[in-house]
Parts: structure tokens; sequence; C-alpha cells
């Protein structure tokens, strides 16, 4: 399709590493959606795997269902089909249920009115209520405690938008205070101030002052400049194909969703720090100039995701290191950031990456709160803050060691142990038969000293039990001459059923839990009758 679309011949080494990076992913959802499958065959008590178990590769592993359908063709199964589509019913069902939020009294609000926005020069405003809103409903005047919203016909409260969280403050008139807690946006110009009047009254038409929130703004603002120079940085580091697939700006911290085909490893972090705390540093001149859109592109303007643009639009450079379409609120200069953290990085969806990263005093608060963390470390270790990984490897390699120790020991404990319980096994019907609770052993060692009891006992059914803290390990096993009348599977759960839990495995080997061992001794009990009359 190159002739067609040039950029898909300039983008082709993008392209194969994009369409690798697919295959490998679902290669590995296959591998899984097999260990799943094996697992439940194993334990199937009839030909239909059932419909709960192909939902539940398809809806959490992403395994096709025609997958399974072939998988089960080939063992001489089938699935259960009607299952499977009633368990989608039910997803759909709680999908819409989940849908169905509170009632949004934004939509009911229809102003012919504009809201004129000065926040980018000022904090502070002087404005006239046009309109009232409580519980949906326009009202002439709110009083002491009612929640509800204010429209302004002028205002510095910057309304969420592009990422950037609207602002909060005050709103005063007289005695009356407006305590604003967000500021959202309707139709495009009518900006809803939205909270709780704390004391006094608010009516249509009064004029009142509008106070931001200057700390908030400021360092919203400090997170916002700080996005942009990491855009240009992510498209500079890793590719001309990483653009903006969403962002959340606030106080606290930033969050920008790129795309991009794998995770972004430590060493390309340290250069995105690097690079964005370099333009902090450069303290570049942040201008923001309106012109047309066409002009703006033109001019090499990203636009960010998810935002409309008119014929002019809003241009926002930082020196030359960063020009993007924005309506938001920045810094004078990009030295006011202060300084630049990420704080993490992971994967949101398939090809889209998200970092989370903070600035100015929030990055300072963030780096004092690590070093308190590595010098409490430290104090532990009994050592130097620069000197504690190294007394932690030390350590590490020390309890290795020990566990290492401990593993031979348990094990020479539960050789020793089975030795002893070859003199317990019951000869019935010429079957060597040990059910038995065990003490002192690991429930890890019980597959070993099961495979050496039935190498040492030949014709056997065994099952052995362990108890740590409120659960209990089972393991049974039967020897291969005894499996036609006796399967492992059965047995294990003969025994866990009571004891509040399930299990399964091959005929010849079976694994259970559960978290009632009150129940055990009984069970136990039971279990050798049971083994008992099919001998």
């Amino acid at each position: 399709m190159g002739e067609a679309y040039p950029e898909l011949v300039t983008a082709q080494a993008q392209v194969e590493r994009v369409l690798q990076k697919e295959e490998q992913r679902f290669a590995e959802t296959l591998g899984q959606g097999m260990k799943i499958l094996e697992a439940c065959i194993a334990k199937l008590a009839s030909a239909v795997i059932p419909g709960d178990v192909v939902f539940q590769l398809y809806d959490t592993y992403g395994f096709p269902v025609d997958l399974t359908a072939d998988f089960a063709r080939e063992h001489g199964l089938s699935i259960d089909q009607a299952g499977f589509e009633q368990e989608m019913a039910a997803q759909r069902e709680r999908a819409r249920a989940a849908g169905h939020f509170g009632a949004d009294y934004d939509q009911d609000i229809k102003l012919d009115s504009e809201t004129e926005f000065t926040g980018y020069q000022q904090l502070d405003e002087q404005a006239e209520i046009i309109a009232l809103y409580h519980q949906g409903q326009a009202v002439e005047q709110l009083n002491t405690g009612d929640e509800g919203i204010v429209v302004l016909n002028k205002t510095p409260f910057y309304a969420e938008s592009g990422g950037q969280v609207g602002d909060s403050g005050e709103l005063r008139s007289g005695q009356a205070c407006f305590n604003v807690v967000d500021t959202q946006k309707q139709g495009g110009s009518l900006f809803l101030h939205k909270g709780k009047l704390t004391q006094g009254s608010l009516r249509v038409g009064q004029h009142c002052t509008a106070q931001v929130n200057a700390s908030e703004r400021n360092a919203t603002e400090l997170n916002h400049s700080a996005t942009h120079l990491l855009h240009a940085a992510l498209r500079q580091l890793l590719g001309e194909h990483v653009a903006q697939k969403g962002s959340l700006v606030n106080a606290e911290r930033l969050r920008f969703d790129f795309s991009h085909f794998e995770p972004v490893t430590a060493e390309q972090i340290s250069v995105l720090e690097q690079v964005v705390n370099e333009q902090i540093r450069a303290n570049h001149l942040v201008n923001a100039e309106v012109m047309a859109k066409d002009q703006a592109v033109k001019a090499g303007a990203m636009a960010l995701f998810g935002e409309k643009y008119g014929d002019e639009v809003r241009v926002l450079t930082m020196g030359d290191f960063s020009i993007e379409l924005c309506g938001g609120t920045h810094v004078k200069r990009t030295g006011d950031i202060g300084c630049f953290k990420i704080i993490s990085e992971t994967g949101v969806a398939a090809g889209v990456r998200r970092i989370e990263a903070v600035t100015g005093a929030g990055c300072l608060s963030w780096l004092n709160q690590r070093e308190q963390a590595l010098t409490a470390v430290a104090a532990l270790l009994k050592s130097a803050p620069d000197k504690a990984p190294e007394k932690l490897e030390q350590l590490l390699a020390k309890t290795r060691d020990l566990e290492k120790q401990l593993e031979r020991l348990n094990a020479k404990l539960a050789s020793s142990q089975g030795n002893d319980l070859l003199s317990q096994a019951l000869d019935i019907a010429g079957a060597k038969v040990l059910v038995t609770h065990l003490q002192g052993v690991e429930a890890k060692a019980l597959r070993e000293m099961l495979d050496q009891l039935k190498s040492k006992l030949g014709s056997c059914v065994l099952v052995l039990a362990v108890v740590e803290g409120d659960k209990v390990s089972l393991i049974a096993g039967v020897s291969k001459d005894l499996t036609d009348k006796i399967k492992a599977g059965e047995l294990v759960n003969v025994v866990a059923q009571q004891v509040g839990g399930k299990g399964g495995g091959r005929p010849d080997m079976a694994q259970a839990g559960g978290t009632n061992p009150a129940k055990l001794p009984e069970a136990l009990a039971e279990a050798l009758e049971w083994v008992r009359a099919r001998l």
C-alpha cells in the first residue's frame, strides 16, 4: 500500500516492530490459554468444556473462542457454546449496569450566554452571576449549605480541558462565600463553577469576586508545561511515531499516555529526565500566540489528543524545543518548573504506554521521601546509605544459602519420616495403603516424599496431608496397576471437599488444598474406608 500511503514506506521499520510485538504477545496468550485448557481437561468429568471456562479464557486471557473449539475437537471434546453465550450476556448486563452513573445535571444546563475566560492574564476577576443551578434546576438564589453550580459572565477559573483539571477557589460577594471545587465547560463556551455555598446567599444578577486557588493553579501549570517538554523529549528519543493518547494534569502530578510498542527502559527514562531537566535549566520563554490553524500546523505545531480546534488556535512554544496547540495555562519560563522526575512507566493498552511524573515542590517532596526511606533502610542494615545496596546483597546471599541448607535438612527429615511410614502402610487386597497426616514436613516436600514412597511400596495407594497455619495441603498417589480401580483425583477430593477445598490432577497423582484443618482427621479416616471399599 506504499504507493497510496507513502508514510507506510517511511515507517516500514516501525510497522515491522509493532507487528512482531503483536505476534509475540499473541503467542504468549496462546501459551497461557493452552496451560489453562490442559488443566481443565485433566479435571473434566464429561466430554464438554464448561461455558464459564471458555468465557474466562476469552474474557480474561484474550484466548479466541474458535481456538478453544479447535483444541476441544482435537481431543475428542466439545465446548458448551450455550453456557459461553450466557456468560457473555451476563457480562454485557454488568457493563450496562456499571455505565448507569448518577444523574448528570450538567447536561440539563442550556444557556444562550457565554463566559469570557480571563485566566491567562489574572487569577481574580469581578464578575456577574448570570445563572445558578441546584440539583440540575435553574434557581434564582442559593442559600447556605446548598451545593450547586454558578455561571458567571467572565471568569479567571480554567475549565477542565486538554487533560488539565478545572480550577478550584472561591466566589465572594459581601458575606457570601461559594467554595468552588471544580470548573467544567459546557457547550464550549459556558463555564460551570461547581461547589458549595458555605455562608450567606447568592442571587442571579449579583456581582462577586472570583478568586482562583493560586497555589493549586501554579502547581498544575508546572506539571502541564513539563508535559509538553516530556512529549517533545519522547519524540526526540523514541521516534516520530510517539503521539499523545491522553493526559491528566493536576496539582499533584502529570500523567501522559503515548503510542509506543514496548516498555521504556530504565536507561531511556534516565535520558528523558536529563533532557527535560536540561530544557528547564535553559529557562526558555514560554510564548502563546493565536493564529490560523493551517498556519500553526505548517509551523510544526502538534495537536493534542482528543481536542477540537476552531479556525484559530492557540500555539504554545517553549524556545525551539516544543511547539504544540494548547489552550491550557502554563508557566512564564521553563525554569519556573524547577525540576522534573519520572515516578512510574507502565503499559495501559496494546501499543500505549503511560508515564507519571512530578515537578517543582512535588518533585522535591518525592525525592525527600525516597531519601528518608533509604536512610531508614540503611539504619536497619547498619550501613551508610551509599553502602546499603552492597550490604543488602550480602544479606540476601546469606539468606539464600540458609534457605538451601534448610531445604536439605527438610529433605533429610522427609526421607527419614518416609522410611518410618513404610511400616505404617496397611495391606488391603494385596495393595499397600497409607493415609496419614504428616508432622514437621513442609507442603513443598510432599511431592518428593510421595515419589519415594511409591517407588518403595510398589502396588500402593497413598494420601499424605500437612497443615501449615490454617491451610491444608494434600497429595494422593496411585500406582499404575491400580488406576483402573482408583483415580488419584477422585481420592484427593474425598479429603479436600471435607476440609473446605478441592483439587485435581492425573489418575496416578493429584494435589489439593483446604482451609479447615479441624476436619482433617475425620476426612482421612473416610478416605481410608473409601479406598478399602474400592480395593
